[in-house]
């Protein structure tokens, strides 16, 4: 047992050491406050204030855990060895920065808090954060941080057994939507021809009635590839399905159509199935709610694993209403703009409330990167992003944390945007195992 101690054992002190010193490290932690019970314990400690009370392992301690609320920092990058870094201590700690207080500030979300322009979709941006203005979003430093913190702890501990975590890959596939053309009502139907016939899309127009006809299967229900894809390569597969009401960003098959609710059961026996909260649910409780049971309604099991479409979340308000519908995991902790790590880990963290300054049992999966990223937002070839996939995942498998990327079932079409990129998810699935 790794003994810390502090002059203050705050909810955040405890929330951030369990994380890097449990979750990463795999070591287990007991906190004091109490002199001389740190003095006594005779196995490793680590003392984590202000000055040190005597040689043991010390770690001078930023403000940033001990305060409340949220408050506009000043934070100013320098590097640890290669890796940007900050809150920086002093010669006599043993470790030149506080990655305690950094890390906390980057996984509790700190900066979402404050003061920002969101994006049309009423959305946080990667622009406005400080790991892409400081160049290091596409790094998963926390992680890397308590590795570096692990080397120079075993150099004082060396006869303590240190154990090391395996890496991961999940894959996650979001049905915005289920069908390209078919089991959409008559008037969507009608619309659809109407809309492609102005705007002189005449492939368009034959697909779609080649589908309607039954001459063609539908180009968006790749599911039977997913799910043999799964099964080849033994990876775990969890499934996001939109079953909102229509909107103007709600466009998926109505949950009426007997054969998208089929399709759900289906998924169900194979793979791990979660929610897709709609559009506008990211502050209504309510219409979270309803669709939560409707998609229970249809599996017949407890919904537990949610991702907001869009990625529209607002903290800590979207993720307080998901605890209180007993959600357990959410997906949506990443960028719809860019790849990389929103909140600087690689590893699945449990969601801490500034609001009231505790840990909530909400689990959050930072997800590395989006198809539609690489395609819509950064212009790639399906070439190139193979090259960022494979970059990204050299970076989680590094630190051996947690691979977690977001598919759609459309990606696999080969059709309209995503025309030669049918083959890219079996290439990354390759990649990411290997």
């Amino acid at each position: 047992m790794i003994l810390i101690y502090s002059h203050k054992i705050t909810p955040r002190v405890r929330y951030i050491f369990k994380h890097i010193v449990i979750r990463i490290l795999l070591m287990p932690v007991s906190f004091t406050n109490k002199v001389e019970e740190f003095v006594a314990h005779s196995g490793p400690k680590i003392s984590y204030t202000k000055t040190p009370l005597g040689n043991e392992f010390f770690i001078k301690c930023n403000d940033l855990l001990f305060e409340e609320g949220v408050n506009d920092l000043e934070i100013n990058i320098s590097t640890w060895g290669n890796i940007p870094c900050f809150f920086a201590t002093n010669a006599k700690s043993s470790i030149p920065y506080d990655i305690f207080a950094a890390s906390f500030y980057l996984i509790s979300r700190y900066e979402e808090y404050l003061p920002h322009v969101k994006d049309k979709h009423g959305r946080f941006t990667a622009e406005q954060s400080l790991a892409f203005k400081k160049g290091f979003l596409e790094k998963p430093v926390v992680d890397i941080w308590a590795l570096k913190f692990l080397e120079i702890f075993k150099e004082q501990f060396p006869k303590y057994k240190f154990k090391q975590r395996e890496y991961r890959f999940i894959s996650t596939i979001d049905i915005d939507n289920a069908f390209a053309y078919k089991h959409k009502s008559f008037v969507r139907n009608i619309g659809g021809y109407l809309n492609d016939v102005f705007k002189f899309r005449l492939l368009n127009v034959i697909n779609r009635l080649a589908v309607n006809l039954n001459f063609k299967s539908d180009p968006y229900h790749t599911f039977s590839s997913i799910l043999k894809l799964k099964k080849t390569y033994q990876i775990q597969t969890i499934f996001f399905f939109l079953v909102g009401d229509y909107t103007t960003f709600d466009t998926n098959v109505s949950v009426s159509k007997s054969k998208y609710r089929l399709l759900i059961k289906e998924m169900v026996d194979y793979a791990h199935v979660g929610l897709h909260p709609s559009y506008f649910s990211m502050k209504n409780g309510a219409l979270i709610k309803k669709e939560k049971e409707r998609l229970e309604n249809i599996t017949n099991t407890p919904i537990k694993n949610s991702r907001q479409h869009y990625l529209r979340f607002s903290l800590p308000e979207t993720y307080q209403l998901l605890i209180d519908l007993e959600i357990e995991e959410d997906y949506s902790m990443g960028y719809a703009s860019n790849v990389g790590f929103r909140a600087g880990t690689c590893t699945p963290f449990y969601f801490y409330d500034l609001d009231f300054e505790i840990q909530t049992p909400l689990k959050i999966y930072p997800f590395v990167l989006m198809d539609t990223t690489l395609n819509d937002y950064m212009k790639l070839t399906p070439k190139q992003s193979l090259g960022k996939i494979r970059d990204l995942k050299n970076e989680v498998k590094a630190v051996n944390g947690t691979f977690i990327t977001l598919f759609h079932n459309e990606t696999l079409s080969d059709y309209l945007r995503w025309k030669g990129w049918k083959n890219l998810y079996e290439s990354m699935i390759k990649i990411a195992i290997s």
